[in-house]
């Protein structure tokens, strides 16, 4: 069959009777549902713009066996992956193949999500009643009393009753089609074949979200030859799990969505950014505090500005012509909670966006200082609000430079504490040089470009913050 690949490199390099041959153990239901799957996809005549995503669990090699496009997801995460897809390529025919722990557990949010959206992807389910891939632990499908490596008493009521998944997305409103299907006799098989098929059709045609779940045996699991395996399947899990449409709506196609606009233009006007051209001020890329990435990282409490502040270091940088990132993390609380950004200011491209050891920190309190202080790199350099913060801690490397200016007592005199992290830029420039002080000023004259009352205070508070750090050096 041409939707799979002549020969499967996984195994043996593609060579002799292994590279035919899947992973699966003998008698998986995987086997099948993959056999059906492309024979839809074949069908219908969907190779070439098909998506499959396929996640953590017995189906993560699915990219080895079908010659379509694949996506690797990270466990439960196929769902939202797949809407990406759709997405960014509306024409594409988009299929999240998942199992039941990855889908009902991990990946439940996401599922449950999706569905309700009821944008066109095709879901295909894999209920075997067990974690296959990782060992046989028990999952949300698992039967009452049912054995695993994680219940081996069987399954009981304290860890409540298995997840009829089918009944749930059927009760919600995006999904046009659910169905359940089993593979232990022919009859079935056909059945399961023909849900398929129509699932990926429905995507095909535009007509919603569709969703088939499929029983399928793991011998390996259950301690069975395959076709005892088959017996148990039809005689245990399909009264808990009937078989049969849930829901079969007639809807017109819409699924119509234009494609998403890359145009530059269009990007920045998404985002708010502003094509006009910004005057350079540096220039050179400040190699003198890292050849080519440099680092920072800003801390204090919720409401200290921290993350204004480094988006404003980010933006300064953007504008010289450098690449710049910013990674906001935030406490449980908007005021008051603890709040870090990681700043990288790279030549050419940031690479990792994080900043475990920082070139630069600014602490705004004590805590900050304690908890990032001795991260900081040999020859690297700590500004510090000295109006919070009384006492530098140990810990911090004695090469590192250690600057305290008091970022809150100059702003409180200025007449507003909330400029105290443009105080804490200023004091920045002035101790690193990172840019020139008309650098970071036109950053927050672009960010107050719609309050312009308020940019001679930040100006000023700017300034005070340069002399405070020239004052200690005098």
């Amino acid at each position: 069959m041409s939707v799979f690949y002549d020969k499967f490199n996984r195994h043996a390099e593609g060579a002799g009777l292994k590279g035919n041959s899947t992973h699966y153990c003998p008698g998986c239901g995987h086997g099948l549902a993959h056999k059906y799957l492309a024979e839809a996809i074949e069908e219908l005549g969907i190779q070439d713009s098909t998506v499959l995503v396929s996640p953590v669990g017995c189906s993560v090699f699915a990219y080895y066996y079908f010659d379509v496009g694949n996506t690797q997801a990270a466990h439960g995460r196929a769902p939202a992956v797949a809407l990406g897809h759709k997405l960014s390529n509306p024409e594409a025919t988009v299929i999240s193949y998942q199992g039941d722990g990855d889908l009902a557990s991990i990946g439940l949010a996401e599922t449950v999500s999706a569905a309700q959206l009821g944008a066109p992807i095709t879901v295909i389910f894999i209920n075997n009643a067990i974690y296959g891939m990782t060992g046989g632990q028990m999952a949300p499908t698992t039967l009452m009393g049912q054995q695993t490596a994680t219940s081996p008493d069987g399954r009981s009521m304290f860890n409540g009753q298995p997840m009829r998944m089918a009944e749930l997305i059927a009760g919600l409103e995006g999904p046009v089609y659910v169905d359940r299907v089993a593979l232990f006799d022919a009859k079935n098989r056909r059945l399961a074949k023909k849900a398929i098929k129509k699932a990926v059709q429905m995507q095909v045609e535009g007509r919603g979200y569709a969703f088939v779940e499929v029983l399928a045996e793991c011998p390996t699991h259950l301690r069975m030859e395959p076709a005892d395996a088959e017996k148990w399947v039809k005689e245990n899990m399909t009264p808990i799990f009937p078989l049969g449409v849930k829901k079969d709506l007639t809807v017109e196609p819409w699924w119509k969505r234009p494609a998403p606009d890359f145009e530059p233009a269009h990007m920045l006007k998404a985002v708010g950014a502003s094509q006009e051209a910004t005057n350079r001020h540096a220039e050179a890329f400040p190699t003198h505090i890292n050849p080519l990435d440099i680092s920072l990282k800003l801390a204090g409490s919720g409401g200290d500005g921290a993350q204004t502040a480094a988006m404003l270091i980010a933006r300064a940088a953007i504008n010289e012509g450098f690449d710049a990132t910013h990674i906001p993390s935030y406490g449980p609380e908007s005021r008051g909670g603890t709040s870090y950004a990681d700043v990288h200011v790279a030549k050419d491209e940031v690479l990792n966006p994080a900043s475990p050891h920082p070139d630069i920190l600014i602490a705004f309190n004590a805590p900050s200082l304690a908890k990032f202080g001795p991260t900081v790199v040999k020859g690297g350099t700590i500004v510090y609000d000295s109006s919070i913060v009384k006492e530098v801690p140990a810990g911090i490397d004695p090469s590192v430079k250690v600057v305290g200016v008091p970022f809150t007592e100059i702003a409180v005199d200025l007449g507003k504490a909330v400029v105290k992290n443009i105080v804490a830029l200023g004091a920045l420039q002035a101790a690193t040089q990172l840019f020139p002080k008309d650098t970071l000023l036109a950053a927050v004259r672009q960010a107050l470009k719609d309050k312009c009352a308020l940019i001679p205070l930040n100006e000023e508070a700017f300034a005070w913050g340069v002399k405070a750090v020239e004052a200690l050096g005098k």
